[in-house]
């Protein structure tokens, strides 16, 4: 059995690992866990463009962990470059990797315009994409091949998250997808893990323990305050699955609670409220920490303030609308999206403030004004930055170096044989690596981009 790593080696996105395992008749077979995105400031950027590092023809499946892009965002490529396979994903997770890849498409369309380059893959290539997805329930046993079967676990990330467990030639193999934060108020906890022999793990923050998850309501709560104080604008940048249904929900707990105020609420996010929309479909599969019976209209995810635009022109109009307000937009990482022409707009004054609370990977204006940077380049324009910045870490939707550690020691006891650790920063993977091996006293190995490792 072999693995090799196309993506999210030593680096946090492009998650793409290959493997190869022989059945219980010794035949051969190439599967995917995840095909991502390499995320960063330019989405028609020259590395997604570059090839796999394997024949897309030879791959017979595809096993996505979640919808987000950089678990998701070169399905299509795959499929113009030959793919003919299955594409298994749970049931949520189908509707939202639709939004995010068509999402994905009419941001690079954007950024081609005005970098000249050529698109990673047209609206043809994702509805071929689609017609390939199966989708499975949680605990399903798919039988790939004698011998060989691969099972969906709850993860508890974003809604339709799973980690994926692999079993053939005797051993069985774990791809940990993104391991959800500790006591997310709107999911599922991540299901423990049994038994792994080999171990593929995200490693985010692998390096840091997060705040309190009960810390982020107050933290929240203070910085609307603020803003209502000094007349200004709070910017939230928010990934548009699980990040913003997390945050709608804790402001809708603060307007029920303590915080009686009138102030504008804007979900400035076409995909982000239809996002929300699914999550309203898809329920059932949600766990929330309080009956929603308790809340006068029955929605965790809606309130009076709140107010959407969808439709370029209703974005436009929040300009005429006076602060104080809030303005909740993608892209996440500021990479694109809706909330680029807010920076330009709201960044100059010292009055507003932007309120980081996802991963900023390195390369994006997210990252830079995460650091401190006092201007930055949006759209060729040099943006002076005397806005408040700050972050709050309890909003992660990733598991942290505790969180991770506990998850891979399994149930039955026996430590994996071996840990390869992915999607996350050379530092974050360097100081989980030597973390484990002190810790499980076990193989823990931080694999290069296109290498490929025996399990």
């Amino acid at each position: 059995m072999k693995v090799s790593f196309h993506g999210a080696a030593r680096e946090v996105t492009g998650s793409c690992h290959r493997l190869e395992f022989l059945d219980a008749e010794g035949k051969s077979h190439a599967i995917l866990f995840d095909c991502g995105m390499f995320q960063g400031e330019h989405m028609c950027g020259n590395k997604n463009m570059t090839p796999f590092g394997f024949d897309a023809k030879e791959i017979e499946a595809v096993f996505i962990s979640h919808p987000h892009a950089d678990h998701t965002g070169r399905l299509p490529k795959l499929v113009k470059e030959g793919f003919r396979g299955s594409i298994y994903m749970v049931e949520p997770c189908v509707g939202l990797a639709k939004l995010v890849l068509e999402d994905a498409h009419h941001i690079m369309m954007e950024e081609a315009q005005k970098c000249g380059s050529s698109v990673l893959y047209e609206l043809k290539d994702l509805d071929e994409a689609f017609q390939q997805v199966k989708s499975v329930a949680y605990h399903e046993h798919i039988e790939l091949a004698p011998g060989v079967t691969i099972v969906f676990h709850e993860a508890g990330h974003v809604l339709g998250s799973s980690y994926i467990s692999l079993e053939a030639e005797g051993k069985r193999v774990v791809f940990s997808g993104d391991i959800g934060n500790d006591d997310v108020p709107i999911l599922p906890e991540t299901e423990l893990l049994t038994r792994a022999d080999v171990v593929i793990c995200e490693s985010t923050y692998g390096h840091r323990e997060h705040e309190p998850m009960n810390t982020r309501g107050d933290k929240l709560r203070e910085a609307i305050q603020d803003i209502i104080k000094q007349r200004g604008v709070l910017m939230i940048p928010a990934f548009s699955i699980e990040r913003t249904q997390e945050l709608l929900y804790e402001i809708n707990k603060l307007l029920l609670g303590e915080l009686r105020t009138n102030l504008p609420i804007f979900l400035d996010s076409p995909m982000a409220i239809k996002a929300t929309a699914l999550y309203r479909h898809f329920k059932n599969f949600l766990k929330f920490d309080e009956s929603i019976l308790k809340d006068p209209d029955k929605d965790f995810f809606s309130f009076p303030n709140l107010r959407e635009t969808l439709t370029v022109p209703e974005s436009k109009s929040i300009n005429d609308v006076v602060p104080p307000k809030i303005i909740i937009a993608g892209s996440g990482m500021m990479s694109g999206g809706r909330i680029m022409h807010h920076l330009i707009r709201y960044l100059p004054y010292k009055q507003n403030r932007l309120l980081i609370i996802g991963y900023q990977a390195q390369g994006t204006i997210g990252r830079r004004l995460y650091e401190g940077a006092k201007s930055v380049r949006i759209f060729g324009e040099d943006v002076d930055v005397h806005a408040q910045v700050s972050a709050i870490g309890a909003f992660s939707a990733h598991a942290d170096m505790n969180k991770l550690t506990r998850w891979l020691r399994p149930e039955d006891g026996e430590i994996p044989q071996k840990i390869f650790l992915v999607h996350g920063d050379p530092e974050a993977k360097e100081v989980f690596a030597t973390h484990l091996r002190h810790q499980l006293q076990t193989e823990v190995i931080v694999p290069e981009y296109q290498s490929s490792h025996q399990c």
